[in-house]
């Protein structure tokens, strides 16, 4: 029921996935789902519906929401999943309810303090995983670990990358640069198991030469946003520019193709939405924005991790860096 659009967005998106043979179970207000299923003659596919009486506005307090809407549809989806009902959630609301519902009600791995958000942006090469990208504001040392292992597994199963290359954002990329934060976590990770770099600047998450690239929630989202920002005025800026001028216009013509491929390389629709890591099952947060290529792509992402046994292996992952929770326990 969330999104900029809503169901009309969701829906049409849950019935591409379910052509693909994903089986969706449609969560909101029965009446305007089953006609939107109606509106797309899709009564015939994998997709059921479970009724949810209300709906967490956009604007809405998480904690808030809820105390008062214990029948939303995001809370119903994640009871379905808790339940053993359902494998995932993928939701394109409120993303602090929805962050609050994942919490609270599909709960956290053993050993997660702190779930991550995790986001997968265009490079010159290959995407790369930036990951928190606004789960948590404030972050602790051991967070910001552990994040790196969820990013780790993120990279293994869904962008098949075989050994990650995990890198930490700073100020610099000698050790010793940044902040506390920022050090104790460098000092942290290096003794894990990942394929630990070292620091990264900001400039090296586009290159192409990162996998995974760690930072606490409040860098990662302004990282998200002014990268989405640039993406967008870059792409008008680029179209005045080949409006402009005749000799310009038979240019874009004849680049057409490269210029398709280009802006499909920084839509944000290619890579669905933001992964929920460390959380007891899988929750994607959309944009709410999202057209139904990205929910769609959301879907299929959520699909990709339940069938390629990821949360097992983030499990497995944590439990072999146990240091990292015990340390937690420990810390203030």
């Amino acid at each position: 029921m969330g999104g900029d659009i809503g169901p009309r967005v969701n829906v049409a998106a849950a019935a591409l996935a379910a052509r693909e043979g994903i089986q969706i179970i449609l969560v909101g207000d029965e009446a305007v789902l089953r006609a939107e299923v109606e509106r797309l003659d899709a009564g015939a596919l994998p997709m059921s519906i479970r009724h949810a009486s209300q709906v967490v506005e956009m604007e809405e307090k998480p904690s808030e929401a809820m105390r008062r809407k214990k029948d939303s549809s995001i809370q119903v989806a994640c009871q379905l999943v808790k339940d053993g009902e359902a494998d995932g959630v993928v939701s394109a609301g409120n993303s602090g309810a929805s962050v609050a519902c994942g919490m609270f009600v599909l709960g956290r791995i053993k050993g997660v303090e702190r779930p991550a958000l995790a986001s997968i942006m265009p490079t010159e090469k290959s995407p790369v995983v930036l990951i928190d990208v606004g789960a948590n504001v404030d972050s602790k040392p051991y967070n910001l670990a552990q994040f790196a292992i969820m990013g780790d597994v993120l990279a293994r199963d869904v962008l098949c990358v075989k050994k990650p290359r995990v890198g930490l954002l700073s100020i610099g990329e000698e050790e010793g640069k940044g902040n506390v934060v920022v050090k104790e976590a460098y000092d942290l990770m290096k003794e894990t198991k990942l394929n630990f770099v070292g620091n990264v600047e900001g400039r090296d998450i586009f290159t192409g030469n990162l996998d995974v690239a760690v930072c606490d929630g409040f860098v990662g989202n302004i990282c998200l946003k002014l990268s989405e920002g640039l993406a967008r005025s870059f792409g008008r800026v680029l179209k005045r520019e080949l409006k402009s001028h005749i000799l310009s216009r038979m240019g874009a013509m004849l680049s057409m193709h490269s210029l398709k491929s280009f802006a499909q390389m920084l839509d944000y629709a290619e890579y669905g939405g933001a992964p929920l890591l460390g959380l007891k099952s899988i929750l994607i947060v959309c944009h709410g924005a999202s057209n139904p290529k990205a929910v769609t792509n959301a879907i299929r992402m959520a699909a990709t991790y339940v069938e390629r046994g990821s949360h097992e292996r983030l499990a497995t992952e944590l439990s072999a860096h146990s240091a990292l929770s015990q340390f937690s326990r420990h810390k203030s």
